[in-house]
């Protein structure tokens, strides 16, 4: 897979882009990431690539004209192209299993009071990671790309990755490791009698009471 990100700050990812299963991907040839600048796109004398907002209001917004060279200098006929602003669809992991199966991701970071309207116009997806508000879209970006390159084949177990949380609209079960008692809280019984078709179904049981509890939304699919 190849993923291009948009942004102002390219500088934001080189710790994400350097460290743990990311950089393991990328040494492992299952992705390939770049980062690119919007300022390289700019014809303006400094570089710029926002302005004052017709009609007046507070803040700048993000111009078409760079930004949207920026998305043709690395399209292809493989690309979807992603939008991260708080007005679009609620990202889930749903969409993470959707998105792996692309050979090109292309995302675009917004910044400042927000993009020029006619940008959507060469976007495919506008994608929200929550109801707030964050300082620029670059964050959001990170949460993207981590969620599907940890989905591609050969980048983490595939036994660790069928699992995990919402995979079956379901939350995780608790998880132990040693001491069995640690200040008098203790590892469940069941966890270690040995007995795979008991704990089986006391995880079973633990990611229904889990989900019940912190997430009834879950159930049914209701947050697909």
């Amino acid at each position: 897979m190849r993923i291009d990100i948009l942004t102002l700050f390219p500088n934001m990812f080189d710790g994400f882009l350097n460290e743990s299963i990311i950089k393991r991907a990328i040494d492992n040839k299952k992705v390939q990431i770049n980062i690119i600048n919007f300022r390289d796109f700019s014809t303006l004398k400094h570089k710029q690539v926002d302005d004052t907002p017709y009609g007046g209001g507070a803040g700048m917004v993000l111009m078409c004209e760079p930004i949207v060279k920026a998305i043709e200098s690395v399209k292809d006929d493989d690309a979807i192209v992603i939008l991260t602003t708080p007005q679009g669809h609620n990202y889930k992991q749903s969409d993470c299993q959707k998105l792996k199966e692309y050979k090109h991701l292309i995302i675009v970071c917004g910044h400042y009071e927000g993009y020029d309207e006619r940008i959507r116009n060469f976007v495919d997806l506008e994608i929200s990671i929550g109801d707030y508000v964050l300082t620029g879209g670059e964050l959001p970006a990170m949460v993207i790309t981590d969620s599907v390159v940890r989905l591609l084949e050969g980048v983490i177990n595939h036994e660790s990755s069928e699992q995990e949380s919402f995979n079956n609209h379901l939350l995780d079960y608790p998880t132990y490791t040693k001491p069995t008692d640690f200040r008098g809280y203790k590892v469940p019984d069941v966890l270690l009698n040995g007995n795979h078709q008991l704990i089986k179904e006391y995880r079973e049981k633990e990611q229904i009471k889990r989900t019940e509890e912190r997430r009834p939304d879950l159930f049914g699919g209701k947050n697909e």
